[in-house]
């Protein structure tokens, strides 16, 4: 989640939504996601909204952490109404959800289930530190309902981590992963990230093959992004390291998707490779394709219906709302009709399963055929799609197509 919250309109306390937001309840998929703000250390990197014990101050405690997100998955029902639909994907990520206890964990998710119902088919991911979890740990969680886990690997390179400021040690993913797959997970992903001042293409390749050795279902390689406000930013304005340039990340990515594709991967987002169809990640295409999710926990977002909201950003804030019997949303605004579709562009135009021709307005698809003729896309079946070289240049393709 972003470090500063947006502007908006002030959310009501009671967390009400419009009756326009609610007829749609579901229609393009249910979710929850559930925002764990805790660290053991800050990364130099992130600008998430995330909080090491001593920047949490009192009043506020891990140990009464899941009491308050259950309270709040208790207003979710409240605010949504009844309804037949089920939750059909759940993602616990921060922070480090993996700092709670497991049975924290599986007891948010029962709470979901008991308030909304899971399908059948539900999934259910967390995301995990390497060094956050044992084989008793992912037990626990295997056993509690979850179906999926997100490791956040980064790099196998010690030198590359340490500039990230990661403290896991790269040799202990390949036996989280054993772990992963002795607990009874069949979906595991491990996150990279490539573009780290200092990395060589040699170094990417390390990490690329490092990861494929553990046979993973999925893998996401994420450019890093220096946010404003972080130490590596402070660093990179002092002088000390150096970004590398676009070119570099250019053949990086082009070297991770010949890697991953070699190894049965396959892209279905511009930053996501999975092993099928069954292995995408369900709540990110949630997510993507313009679905309804209710964000749990300090600083997390939601959307239902075109409206969107997000919650007080601090720990303190939040328990005291929760505490309050209010809603924790801070302010929000309802989408127009316009909004939507130029979303809708920029999510599902970097998809696989390419962009429908039908959600450009006239000026946007009269620029389809020089995209066409400069090689970004191909169409077929009056459908947008990238091609490698598009992928390379996705943000300047959504450009021209949202003149």
């Amino acid at each position: 989640m972003p470090s500063a919250l947006p502007p908006g309109d002030p959310a009501p306390t009671d967390g009400s939504l419009p009756a326009e937001s609610l007829s749609t309840l579901g229609e393009k998929g249910l979710g929850f996601y559930v925002h764990v703000p805790f660290c053991t250390v800050r990364c130099g990197y992130c600008d998430f909204n995330t909080y090491t014990a001593i920047e949490l101050g009192p009043g506020v405690s891990r140990q009464t952490y899941a009491d308050q997100a259950i309270e709040e998955i208790r207003l979710a029902r409240r605010v949504l109404g009844e309804s037949d639909k089920q939750v059909d994907t759940v993602f616990f990520g921060g922070g480090t959800p993996t700092l709670l206890p497991a049975q924290d964990l599986t007891s948010v998710l029962g709470a979901i289930k008991d308030e909304f119902g899971l399908a059948d088919d539900v999934e259910v991911t967390t995301e995990a530190n390497p060094d956050s979890v044992d084989l008793d740990y992912l037990r626990t969680l295997r056993e509690g309902g979850f179906t999926r886990l997100s490791f956040g690997m980064q790099s196998a390179v010690p030198h590359v981590l340490k500039t990230l400021d990661r403290t896991h040690d790269p040799e202990r993913v390949p036996l989280v992963v054993e772990w992963a797959r002795e607990a009874g997970f069949e979906q595991v992903s491990l996150d990279l990230i490539y573009g780290t001042p200092g990395e060589s293409v040699d170094d990417w390749r390390t990490s690329l093959d490092t990861a494929l050795a553990s046979n993973p279902d999925h893998v996401s390689a994420y450019s890093l992004i220096v946010e404003d406000g972080t130490a590596l930013a402070r660093r990179v304005r002092r002088g000390e390291i150096e970004m590398p340039d676009e070119d570099d990340l250019a053949d990086k990515y082009e070297l991770a998707d010949a890697t991953l594709r070699k190894h049965g991967l396959t892209w279905y987002e511009v930053s996501n490779w999975a092993a099928g169809e069954s292995q995408r990640c369900r709540h990110n295409m949630l997510y993507w394709q313009g679905g309804d999710w209710w964000g749990v926990g300090p600083g997390a977002h939601s959307h239902v219906g075109g409206t969107r909201w997000w919650n007080v950003k601090h720990p303190k804030a939040y328990a005291d709302r929760i505490g309050a019997e209010q809603s924790p949303a801070h302010a929000r605004e309802i989408l127009a009709e316009e909004d939507r579709r130029v979303e809708r562009v920029l999510l599902e135009l970097r998809l696989a399963d390419g962009l429908p021709s039908d959600a450009l307005d006239d000026e946007g698809r009269a620029a389809v055929p020089e995209q066409v003729r400069r090689g970004l896309v191909t169409v077929a079946d009056d459908t947008i799609f990238l091609t490698e070289t598009g992928r390379l240049l996705a943000d300047a393709v959504v450009r021209d197509l949202l003149p």
